[in-house]
């Protein structure tokens, strides 16, 4: 057990909506950035938390898509909530499962006594390289972004009980955006190449090697831990797409015993879990003591689970 608890949280979504099939989907309007939203919900956090930037120990951005190429979004991050102050800030990024795993790795530096206080913040704005001619993509994700204060515990019951990530690369084409960076660099940008520049996503191949993998993933977990999916209280997968319920049904994992925000929410990429995370604990449908295990596969493709002893 890595003791560590929720000290704070915080959500953010736009108000600007659109409804695909009576779906809803949130749009960031023109001036809202992506940086918008992360200080948004991180200021509801500390908020919650009742803590001021100077407690915190580290500043972690996990989110899916850089702000921009050079410095990391946590610098950024800080500028707006911590400038002048010499807190250490870095990304982890695991794109869609970016919090889980930034949550992974610092519970570690907690437990160890490195951080007591840590501000991981995870905020996307999917809309900004979605391609309309792919419908499937275009009307599955959302913009939005969500905030924790993680901090060290005494109480031996609360924290990371245990975890695992793994990455299979022969879907490491599946999910992408070629260009922006040095292979396909935005200064070669040329209109006819305007695909590679935008959200690419093969869903059928990401799904199969999804449904594939992540079985045998959930029985390495339950041997590691100790625990089956029927001791855990609720789970939180990443809200990847409607499939969801197909990927659960797979696993054999009952509705009542998990999550389903696509409806609501679509895909906040990185955002997805620790949104859907925020909006249980508002609505007490989670509460201290019970075991949340947050689960989901992102670009790569990479798979994490993580149990929590709230």
């Amino acid at each position: 057990m890595r003791n560590i608890r929720i000290a704070g949280y915080g959500k953010y979504a736009p108000e600007n909506t659109m409804e695909f099939h009576g779906e809803c989907r949130y749009r960031a309007n023109g001036s809202e950035t992506q940086l918008d939203m992360a200080v948004k919900a991180a200021r509801r956090a500390l908020a919650i938390a009742k803590m001021q930037i100077e407690e915190i120990d580290c500043i972690v951005s996990a989110s899916a898509v850089m702000m921009q190429p050079i410095p990391c979004n946590a610098a950024l991050i800080h500028e707006q909530l911590a400038k002048g102050r010499n807190i250490p800030a870095m990304d982890i990024n695991s794109t869609c499962t970016s919090f889980v795993t930034a949550l992974d790795m610092m519970s570690y530096l907690i437990a160890a006594g490195r951080y007591r206080n840590v501000l991981i913040v995870s905020s996307d704005i999917a809309s900004e390289g979605l391609n309309e001619a792919q419908q499937e993509s275009y009307e599955l994700f959302s913009d939005g972004a969500a905030a924790f204060v993680i901090s060290r515990t005494e109480n031996e019951k609360q924290g990371v009980m245990d975890s695992i990530i793994r990455t299979y690369s022969e879907g490491a084409h599946s999910t992408e955006i070629r260009g922006g960076g040095t292979l396909h660099s935005a200064m070669k940008y040329r209109t006819e190449d305007r695909a590679d520049y935008c959200f690419d996503m093969k869903g059928k191949s990401i799904l199969s090697l999804s449904a594939k993998k992540l079985p045998e993933l959930f029985r390495e977990f339950e041997e590691k831990s100790g625990i089956s999916c029927s001791e855990v209280d609720i789970i939180v997968p990443h809200q990847a797409s409607k499939a969801l319920p197909f990927i659960m049904s797979r696993l054999g994992i009952p509705a009542e015993k998990y999550v389903d925000r696509v409806r609501q929410y679509g895909n906040m990429v990185s955002a997805s879990i620790p949104y859907v995370l925020c909006a249980l604990l508002e609505e007490g449908r989670i509460k201290e003591g019970d075991r949340v295990l947050l689960c989901g596969t992102a670009a790569g493709l990479t798979c994490n689970l993580l149990l929590l002893q709230l």
